[in-house]
């Protein structure tokens, strides 16, 4: 059997372990960390309150995926319809806010309608950035009261350093007639590319990996150090030496990179140029359950310190204690734009007040779990300097057959399901270039199977 050697446990390995299982290779999974999972496990604290690595839900609309998953968890899954609001200068608008105007302040729903109304005749202009797009989209007055103020909370930097690659349905652009519609009605419906999802009954959103993780050789504490693609050898910080025959690697391309023997003082440059956000997840557990309406609450107001709030206890009753709730804040920094420093539990007591602030929280409130943990990467921002940067990094992986998935290896913005076909794809490229050298350990209907499907992908 050819020894394939996933690094990362996430959601993109488990992926490449599902494909190259279907092959018959059983791959050797290494991860950093005492459990798997990646950003997509789950802890259950002492008090009883589990939470996930920042915000996870299954919203797929692929039936594959959604099939894998649900048999991962034996068909215990909540299906629930999304429901997600804003809060804006003591505003709570349902969400997105320029479908949603009505509750407003009258003088903002009169300069935001005329500053788009204004827009929709103006000659079509060029878009070189996030800006632009946000001004030509929405108009001056929208665009810079709601997403500049949260790209800057958001992405940690402003809009106008911002490429608009990342977009996709992620930011609604409406007719005339649906901001009017909007502004009248308290009514106006909700547009989203999110309807419904679905999350685990029990376990926390990394159930979803229970089908996958036992696909291959599970070695946890092995924190990479260095990878030499000539003699292809993988060393951990532990000491072990591992050698493979194909890599797939999730491992933030940042950190991979300069671990690379021979690597060109000009990757190692590009690799530091990939922006990505810091997070700092606050989770709260409270003797109430009556906290929110909404799954999701996204904050606008630059003197809130957190960008966006879920409730983990909506999406499961087995997250929370019977009769208590959860809330789990998103704080962002970089370190190319808004560096962190300090320690993760310093800000617990602002994220408090702040919720205090907005009304989440109540003077009466018992607060039964406090927690918080750093995510050195989040979310890539797709400033200015990506796209060149990117080409460089990954045209030298597939030069030196390092196969990168995953959020962090394409860096991209990936939800749950591209996660894993990224996985998908970036073990199907190990087994195309074994393929290719004719390595007599595939079977013959491996190679046969390896080839219709680089055909169909081509």
């Amino acid at each position: 059997m050819p020894n394939i050697v996933i690094l990362g446990t996430g959601m993109a390995g488990c992926g490449a372990a599902y494909r190259l299982h279907g092959e018959g290779i059983t791959p050797t999974m290494f991860d950093e960390n005492s459990y798997h999972g990646g950003k997509t496990a789950s802890f259950r604290y002492e008090s009883g309150f589990l939470f996930d690595v920042g915000p996870h839900i299954s919203y797929t609309k692929d039936p594959r995926i959604q099939e894998l998953f649900a048999e991962s968890v034996e068909q215990q899954y909540e299906t629930l319809q999304v429901y997600l609001n804003n809060y804006w200068r003591g505003y709570w608008p349902q969400h997105p806010v320029q479908l949603h105007l009505h509750g407003l302040p009258e003088d903002v729903i009169i300069k935001v309608i005329s500053d788009f109304a204004k827009e929709c005749h103006q000659p079509e202009r060029p878009v070189a950035n996030y800006e632009d797009w946000l001004l030509t989209s929405f108009g001056n007055s929208f665009a810079e009261l709601f997403p500049m103020q949260y790209t800057r909370k958001y992405h940690t930097t402003d809009a106008k350093n911002l490429t608009t690659d990342w977009l996709g349905p992620r930011v609604y652009r409406p007719s005339l007639e649906e901001v009017l519609r909007g502004a009248i009605s308290p009514s106006a419906p909700q547009i989203h590319y999110i309807t419904h999802f679905r999350y685990p009954t029990q376990g926390g959103f990394v159930s979803y990996l229970k089908k996958f993780v036992p696909l291959g050789r599970l070695n946890l504490n092995h924190k990479v150090t260095s990878i030499d693609p000539k003699a292809q050898l993988v060393t951990f910080a532990n000491g072990n030496v591992v050698g493979y025959d194909g890599v797939v690697s999730s491992i933030p391309l940042p950190d991979l990179i300069p671990m690379i023997e021979g690597v060109p003082a000009d990757v190692v440059e590009a690799s530091r140029r990939l922006a990505c956000s810091t997070c700092v997840l606050v989770n709260i557990g409270i003797n109430r359950e009556d906290i929110s309406k909404a799954h999701c609450t996204y904050f606008y107001d630059e003197d809130i310190c957190f960008s966006r709030l879920g409730f983990p206890h909506m999406l499961a009753a087995s997250n929370a204690p019977a009769g208590m709730g959860s809330i789990q804040a998103e704080v962002y920094f970089s370190q190319k734009y808004k560096p962190f420093t300090g320690v993760p539990e310093d800000l617990i007591e602002r994220v408090i007040t702040d919720l205090r602030r907005c009304g989440i929280l109540r003077d009466t409130d018992q607060i039964i779990c406090r927690k918080a943990m750093l995510l050195r990467y989040a979310n890539v921002i797709f400033d200015q300097d990506r796209a060149a940067a990117l080409r460089t990094v990954h045209g030298y992986l597939d030069e030196v057959g390092i196969s990168y998935c995953g959020r962090y290896g394409d860096w991209g913005y990936m939800w749950t399901d591209e996660s894993f076909k990224s996985g998908e794809n970036a073990a199907q490229k190990v087994l195309g270039r074994l393929a290719a050298y004719g390595d007599s350990r595939l079977t013959g209907e491996a190679r046969l199977n390896i080839k219709t499907t680089a055909d169909a992908s081509a």
